[in-house]
């Protein structure tokens, strides 16, 4: 065998054993007349020794080429080391070398292979195997191996059965493009990757398979950022015969058995808030609750002076930001630049320092007396030495600038804690969205959700106030899970396709296995579908989830490792019927 030991578990109980170690070599320390090497794999780091009088002459001079991530393999006695490493687990010893091997020889490495190293991020993707030595990179694949162990137990004991669901698949209309798959044998005829196992797993619970999950490749044609892959990863699950409560306390108890079991944190029960509650109070419909910093609206008590800016605006609104009142006039003027960004869009900005003296100081104190300023610190619960910031302009759009705006103070100010989880419910959802520039309702989820069954009535008559049966987790400002119960009824599921354009035609070219499927007994259902790429991330305290994947991508799509999208030949366009302008 190459190795008796990992090079992470041995310690002082084992001096005086002969062991056979295996890995690369991490680094090389030549002193003339001794040699130490370190030799790493996946569990840990061992220090060699070799010297000219205990060590054979040719392995003494074998050990003298070795360069960085050689591999190697080999063979000695463990020994007390005389220079002990607390920071080492195998830090109290050290193997002294009797035989050593030359399993393969390493080119220097483009990088150092180290906690910190030399590499950028793209030199690092495009050597994505190299980076995976380095213990960063490998911790956080191990951290979400041992996440996925923990969801597969927990669904397992309670009575889920994970099943597996096609990749090819029918390309059906699900929010964003599908990436398609020509077929060689049916010329002309395509595959698409599944968005998401939607309809399948619906087709399970049709199935009686009660109890569904799956760890599964999703595809989505996607512009991409930070936290967006083109291919990811959801915990997919489904359940039969169930309510809305049933799921949330369901995976509520998922949640709360991750982070007790991975971070050692008890949580109580989840807040619940609706959507429209959210934007109200937050702006968006993902809100970060380890801090505070809740909108005011303020046009009631902003609006009766002559600063034409509120009058004219559909929305004032403000927040209060914790401590900041001693801002110098600088820090402020960034502040209005910051949201005057292009991403953010605000036109400016208002501001008024709460004094600790219990006096204001604004920027607009040539229309707002210090009792109407004294409003605004209620309106936005303001303490002395707090400052409030204010901004105007369309609804929607202001709610969001503020909202952008509340997370990047609380991010400056260091209220956006790693190892704080802050998890809650979002609920109750609008089925149907608006949109202006086609002129008709799109699914705000999908098109299977279910609305409240209280508001089926207003199907027919006012479709934009008809909320869904649908819920989305949110843990420290990320949607990390969201879901529905389905429609379960040929009927229903028929007028929602109505509403969203399609006509029976298309529906039933589009959708007619599911509606089929409805005819045979479909119980009702419904579920819930994490993001594991997100989730693992916050969990491991960090921002982006390309830290969290093996090999992914880069923002325009690429794996530059394997250099791929890439064209292909002539002969395979033909086989597949396909021509390129």
């Amino acid at each position: 065998m190459y190795r008796s030991h990992t090079c992470g578990e041995l310690n002082a109980s084992h001096i005086n054993t002969e062991v056979t170690l295996a890995g690369w070599v991490q680094k090389s320390r030549d002193k003339g007349f001794m040699i130490w090497v370190d030799i790493r794999d996946r569990y840990g780091v061992t220090q060699l020794i070799l010297d000219e009088e205990r060590t054979n002459k040719d392995v003494f001079e074998k050990a003298k080429s070795l360069g960085r991530e050689f591999v190697i393999q080999v063979k000695g006695k463990v020994i007390e080391r005389e220079s002990k490493n607390p920071n080492m687990p195998t830090g109290e010893i050290e193997i002294l070398v009797s035989e050593l091997t030359v399993l393969n020889q390493a080119m220097v490495p483009p990088f150092t292979i180290e906690d910190e190293t030399d590499g950028g991020e793209d030199l690092r993707m495009k050597y994505r195997y190299l980076d995976i030595r380095r213990n960063p990179v490998k911790n956080n694949l191990l951290f979400r191996h041992k996440v996925s162990m923990e969801v597969r137990k927990f669904l397992s004991d309670k009575g889920f059965c994970e099943v597996e669901t096609p990749y090819l698949i029918k390309s059906t209309p699900e929010g964003a493009r599908d990436f398609v798959v020509p077929s060689r044998m049916n010329e002309g005829q395509f595959y698409a990757l599944p968005q998401s196992p939607q309809t399948f797993k619906q087709l399970l619970m049709v199935g009686g398979m009660d109890k569904y999950f799956q760890i599964v490749k999703c595809f989505r044609d996607e512009d991409l950022r930070a936290d967006r892959q083109p291919e990811f990863t959801q915990i997919d699950c489904e359940m039969a015969f169930v309510e809305q409560e049933d799921i949330l306390d369901m995976f509520e108890g998922l949640t709360r058995h991750l982070l007790k079991e991975i971070k050692g944190v008890e949580v109580a029960k989840f807040p619940r808030i609706t959507y429209d509650y959210a934007m109200k109070t937050y702006g968006n419909d993902k809100p970060d609750i380890r801090f505070e910093m809740k909108f005011g609206e303020l046009n009631a008590i902003a609006q009766h002076k002559d600063f034409s800016v509120f009058n004219s605006a559909e929305l004032v609104v403000g927040i209060a930001a914790p401590g900041c009142a001693s801002y110098s006039r600088k820090e402020i003027d960034a502040l209005i630049e910051w949201v005057k960004r292009p991403q953010v869009g605000a036109l400016g900005m208002v501001y008024v320092k709460c004094e600790a003296d219990g006096t204001f100081k604004s920027s607009v104190d040539k229309f707002y007396d210090q009792e109407d300023l004294k409003k605004w610190a209620e309106a936005t619960n303001a303490k002395p030495g707090d400052l409030i910031l204010v901004l105007s302009g369309n609804a929607d759009k202001t709610r969001a600038q503020l909202s952008a705006l509340r997370m990047e103070i609380a991010t400056r100010l260091g209220l956006r804690k790693p190892n704080e989880f802050a998890p809650l419910w979002v609920i109750d959802f609008p089925l149907l969205e608006w949109d202006e520039e086609s002129a008709r309702y799109h699914a705000m989820h999908h098109p299977f959700t279910s609305p409240k069954p209280e508001d089926i009535k207003l199907i027919e008559t006012e479709p934009g106030k008809v909320r869904a049966n649908a819920y989305d987790m949110v843990l420290n400002g990320n949607e990390i899970g969201g879901g529905s119960i389905r429609i379960h009824n040929k009927e229903l599921q028929a007028r929602m396709f109505d509403l969203l354009g399609f006509s029976k035609e298309e529906a039933e070219a589009q959708f007619g296995f599911l509606m089929n499927a409805f005819e045979f007994g479909a119980p009702p259902h419904g579920g819930l579908a994490f993001g594991l790429d997100r989730l693992v991330s916050i969990l491991g305290g960090q921002e982006t989830i390309r830290d969290f994947i093996a090999f992914p991508k880069n923002n325009s799509g690429r794996d530059v490792m394997i250099d791929a999208p890439a064209k292909i030949d002539n002969k395979q366009l033909d086989e597949l019927h396909i021509r390129l302008k």
